[in-house]
C-alpha cells in the first residue's frame, strides 16, 4: 500500500468515528496521564505537541498545566471534534493542525514535549515520524510514546497483528519495546525509561468504534476460539471475546 493510499485510509477510519474515541474508556483514561501531566508540570509554560491526538485526550489532561498546546491529526473530522471540545472546557491554549507523523510543519527544536499516544501503530514510517519528533523538540525536550506494545513471541505477535488488521485496515503495526527502544535510538532520541502496563480491551466498544463489518468479527472471534492455549491465556481471551493486552509507555528526550 502506498503511503497516499495509506493516508486515504487512515482518514477514511477515524473520520467517521471522532465521537465514538471521545467517548472511549480506553482513550479517556490511563494511568500514564498522571505521567504526562507532571512532566509538563515540570516545565512551566511549556509548548506541547500531541501527535496523533485522536479525539485530544491528552490534550485536555495537559492544556491545564502547559503554556502551549498543539493538537496534530490526519483527520480533520478528528480536530474539527477537538477544537469544540477544547472551546467547551474553556481551553483556549489548545490549537489544532492537520498533517501526517511522517511530515510535522512546525520548525526545528519548537516543542518542549511531545507526546503520542495509540497513535504509532497507524504510521505508515515509524522511523521517519521519530526522526521528525527528534527535530522539533528542543535540546532537552522530552517525547513519550504510549502504545500497544506487540509481544516478543512470534506467534503471540502474530495473532495480535492478525486481529488488529482485521478490525481495522489502517493498523500498521504494534511494535514490540524492544523494537521501539531500537527506532527511538535511531532516530537520535535517548531513551530514558519504558515500562509495560496491561489493558483489557472489551470486545463489543473495541470493534464497533471502528465500525468492523460483521464478516471480520466472526473472523476475529473465530481466530480467537482456534488459538491455541499459549495464546488465550497471554491474551486473556474472554467468552465474549474481549481480551488484554500489554501496553508500552516508553520515555526518550533530545
Amino acid at each position: 500500500m502506498s503511503d497516499q493510499s495509506h493516508t486515504a485510509t487512515v482518514q477514511r477510519q477515524f473520520g467517521a468515528q471522532a465521537g465514538a474515541y471521545l467517548g472511549s474508556t480506553v482513550h479517556a483514561q490511563g494511568p500514564e496521564f498522571a505521567e504526562l501531566r507532571a512532566a509538563v508540570a515540570a516545565r512551566p509554560g511549556a509548548r506541547a505537541l500531541d501527535l496523533g491526538c485522536g479525539a485530544g485526550h491528552v490534550s485536555y489532561q495537559v492544556a491545564p498545566l502547559a503554556g502551549a498546546v498543539v493538537a496534530y491529526d490526519l483527520a480533520p473530522e478528528m480536530l474539527a471534534l477537538v477544537a469544540t471540545t477544547a472551546r467547551e472546557r474553556g481551553l483556549d491554549n489548545i490549537t489544532t493542525t492537520q498533517g501526517a507523523a511522517e511530515q510535522l510543519p512546525f520548525p526545528d527544536r519548537h516543542f518542549d514535549l511531545v507526546f503520542s499516544r495509540y497513535s504509532a501503530h497507524h504510521w505508515s514510517d515509524l522511523g521517519g515520524a521519530l526522526r521528525e519528533v527528534c527535530r522539533v523538540l528542543k535540546p532537552g525536550g522530552l517525547a513519550a510514546f504510549v502504545d500497544v506494545a506487540g509481544p516478543p513471541r512470534p506467534l503471540l505477535d502474530t495473532h495480535l497483528q492478525t486481529v488488529e488488521v482485521l478490525r481495522d485496515p489502517s493498523h500498521v503495526r504494534d511494535y514490540t519495546p524492544a523494537e521501539w527502544l531500537q527506532r527511538v535510538a535511531q532516530a537520535g532520541l535517548k531513551p530514558e525509561r519504558h515500562a509495560l502496563l496491561r489493558l483489557r480491551l472489551e470486545f463489543a466498544s473495541w470493534v464497533a468504534r471502528m465500525q468492523t463489518p460483521e464478516p471480520l468479527r466472526v473472523a476475529i472471534r473465530a481466530l480467537q476460539e482456534g488459538a491455541s492455549t499459549e495464546v488465550r491465556d497471554y491474551f486473556a481471551i474472554e467468552a465474549d471475546g474481549s481480551f488484554s493486552a500489554d501496553v508500552v509507555v516508553l520515555w526518550a528526550s533530545r
